[in-house]
């Protein structure tokens, strides 16, 4: 009888046992933390988009001030690839084999996630809003464990294609794009969504490595071909000296800036804010440089943690601005997995996100996932630059609905 009562008692005690126990067999996840793996151009040629592991490491940090999330602290491991693919895969593989993170999260740059790619997939790893806008990101079906955030380069193209369509009589379009996946992506979309005018249209391109000290050159080339449109697919070093050097030789083109580029502390005032006027990007961020946010409640939220969180962080950069939202995502993911922090149920939540409203997204643009639809962002609306903020014009385009 006494056995009878015992075995009772622990068949109970099993049927009890709170989930978390269910997430122990997933590496970094305890009953009191989950640990999240990061790599981030601290340095190399990429590295004006380091601000944005700092962001995300401060905004975790608040995350955990607060007590975390159902009652787990967030132990954020970021690490420095350089831009560098090879570097990338050493980093990721320490992440995922020895420090064993439950997932990586926002893992910078195309041709870095390129190189990662096939690994996360075969490791069952969430590979989580990845920070780049390669169409590629949203295969589910191919790479169940990759998933982007920003809209896609080839939407971008889209936009930047209707509007030379509709605005620029007689485009010339001279393009230069980083010679890579990610450069690739954004002059796809231009061609595809020209059609058979792109033949015409698009009179030269000129192509950059990462490695290459300026753009200089081929800047030249593009005046000289007769382009009266400039599509610059560059990442901020290049795109710092791209309008520059088409300033400085008295090219004035319509010129299309690439979203990834478009931060006014980071590209434009280095650039010249005189060289920069009348640039033409595409936005889903609120510009930070605008008065028209100062009263706004998101801004007002967000400036109030950069100054307790991030002090040393530009209040004047797009990046502190895009890290702080995608944290704000995934903090909303790991609230709807609970305690089923599972990397299946991490990734089913992911792609379970509905009309996701973030403070600092532009007015009217939400975050939207799906089982098959790994594109949280598939709004933007256009912008131009005069001299001191972007203005934004137009109607916001929404990709989805394409």
């Amino acid at each position: 009888m006494l056995r009878r009562t015992v075995l009772s008692a622990l068949i109970a005690a099993l049927v009890l046992a709170p989930a978390p126990a269910m997430a122990a067999d997933t590496p970094g996840v305890t009953a009191t933390e989950i640990k999240i793996g990061h790599t981030n151009p601290y340095s190399g040629p990429a590295s004006a988009y380091g601000t944005i592991g700092k962001v995300i490491t401060a905004y975790f940090k608040k995350i955990n001030d607060e007590g975390g999330i159902n009652g787990r602290k967030i132990n954020f491991v970021s690490y420095d690839d350089s831009y560098s693919p090879p570097k990338t895969v050493e980093m990721v593989r320490k992440l995922v084999e020895q420090d064993q993170v439950a997932f990586v999260f926002n893992t910078l740059g195309t041709p870095t996630n390129s190189a990662i790619h096939k690994y996360m997939n075969q490791q069952k790893t969430p590979q989580l809003f990845v920070a780049t806008g390669a169409t590629k990101w949203g295969d589910p079906q191919n790479f169940p464990w990759t998933m982007g955030w920003q809209p896609t380069y080839q939407a971008e193209g889209h936009i930047f294609a209707q509007y030379v369509l509709k605005t620029v009589p007689n485009a010339k379009v001279g393009i230069l794009y980083q010679n890579d996946d990610y450069g690739k992506d954004y002059v796809k979309g231009l061609k595809d969504a020209l059609g058979d005018a792109a033949k015409k249209i698009i009179v030269i391109e000129q192509t950059y490595e990462v490695t290459d000290p300026t753009v200089d050159s081929q800047i030249v080339n593009l005046k000289n071909s007769g382009a009266n449109v400039f599509y610059n697919v560059t990442i901020p070093k290049f795109a710092v000296q791209a309008i520059k050097k088409t300033h400085d030789i008295g090219w004035k083109p319509v010129h299309l800036l690439n979203s990834v580029s478009s931060s006014v502390g980071v590209v434009l005032k280095p650039a010249g804010l005189e060289a920069s006027k009348d640039i033409v990007t595409a936005r889903y961020l609120k510009d930070v440089t605008d008065p028209q946010w100062k009263n706004d409640p998101g801004y007002k939220e967000w400036l109030a943690f950069m100054q307790k969180y991030y002090p040393d962080g530009s209040t004047v950069d797009d990046f502190n601005v895009y890290g702080y939202t995608v944290a704000q995502g995934l903090v909303q993911v790991l609230k709807q997995a609970g305690s089923d922090l599972s990397r299946a149920n991490v990734m089913k939540q992911a792609a379970s996100l509905k009309d996701l409203g973030l403070p600092m997204l532009l007015p009217g643009i939400k975050v939207n996932t799906g089982p098959t639809d790994f594109y949280p962002i598939e709004q933007e609306q256009l912008a131009k630059f005069d001299g001191e903020r972007w203005v934004n014009f137009g109607e916001i385009y929404d990709a989805s609905k394409k």
